[in-house]
């Protein structure tokens, strides 16, 4: 059984060696990588049953990206092939004062020439427990959108657990809509979300009450009471000392208290990207697992700062490497 099925782009990632700058660098460091095939591969390393379905070019690349897939155990049936090209993305890794950038060429990719009806999710959902989407995928393209919006309609009738990062990407929504007039008929089909105030400001078009003493807690009441298929709203707080420093913590409400995780402090930052999916992978895997709201957020936050000790997009741990980090334990002392 497929227990949890993940929907989006992946695209191929070219980075710097090391933390060499893009006007340095005489070679490229290639690897795939997309927010929900990270969720994907995440979960599988936590031994959970995981399918991704995405849109491939039918060629080399394409077959290298599902390659990639199918070695860290993610089923790949489902992945559909046509179009024109793959995504790519260009990293610049930075280090102390100097941030990371990042160049993205991902316009007329085969994911973003999804059509409706292309998929039959029908089929794809049938055995699945829950599904997994994020705001990146409906910002690609009006069929993207679509089949994103098909996706969440099959599985509220299938009653599959729906969850998605409502992330707001402002530079992606370039088809002529605004994610305000987009979203909130997604998100209205989901059970989970991850948002922040600024999300939840540019897509639901919700702000904290004046009257309120804790902004997130109103945003969060607020979505309740227009979304109500909504249980919990998630979220992660990083704090930047610097681009190799980092603090991390979580918060959950869940309808009834504001959950708070303990703040893990990440210092000689390895990779950054993919933190949030490695927080998502860590709440599914925890809801799905612990059936206990603090620890499914703890072991979710745990997951993350883990994330930033590896390279690459995905989060290539084990259950037992993250719970002793849950716990409190983050010496890294050698096991032997």
């Amino acid at each position: 059984m497929q227990h949890v099925v993940t929907f989006g782009e992946i695209m191929m990632r070219l980075s710097t060696p090391g933390f060499a700058r893009f006007s340095q660098a005489t070679n490229l460091n290639i690897t795939y990588g997309g927010g929900e095939a990270n969720v994907a591969i995440s979960l599988a390393c936590f031994n959970i049953p995981t399918a991704h379905v995405t849109r491939f070019p039918a060629n080399d690349l394409g077959q290298a990206a599902t390659a990639l897939l199918r070695q860290h155990q993610v089923v790949t049936d489902h992945i559909i092939y046509g179009g024109d090209r793959l995504g790519l993305y260009f990293l610049e890794t930075g280090a102390v004062a100097r941030a990371s950038k990042v160049v993205y060429d991902r316009a007329s990719s085969a994911f973003a020439q999804l059509e409706p009806g292309m998929l039959n999710w029908e089929e794809i959902l049938k055995n699945a427990r829950w599904f997994h989407w994020t705001g990146i995928t409906p910002a690609i393209s009006a069929g993207a959108a679509q089949s994103c919006l098909e996706a969440v309609r099959v599985a509220n009738r299938l009653r599959i657990t729906v969850s998605a990062d409502i992330n707001y990407r402002k530079n992606l929504w370039q088809y002529g809509k605004k994610a305000h007039e987009v979203m909130p008929e997604l998100v209205a089909g989901c059970d989970i979300i991850v948002s922040s105030i600024g999300d939840a400001s540019d897509i639901l078009q919700i702000k904290p009450l004046k009257e309120e003493t804790e902004p997130f807690v109103s945003v969060c009441r607020q979505i309740l009471r227009q979304y109500p298929r909504i249980k919990k709203i998630v979220n992660t707080k990083r704090g930047s000392v610097n681009a190799s420093h980092n603090t991390l913590s979580g918060m959950m409400w869940n309808g009834q208290e504001l959950l708070h995780t303990p703040t893990h402090d990440m210092t000689h930052i390895v990779d950054r990207i993919g933190g949030g999916d490695a927080f998502m992978a860590g709440l599914i895997y925890g809801l799905l697992t612990y059936q206990d709201d603090q620890q499914a957020l703890d072991f979710a936050v745990a997951a993350s700062a883990l994330k930033h000790t590896i390279e690459g997009d995905a989060n290539l741990v084990t259950v037992a490497e993250v719970e002793p980090v849950m716990r409190g334990d983050s010496s890294g002392r050698l096991k032997r």
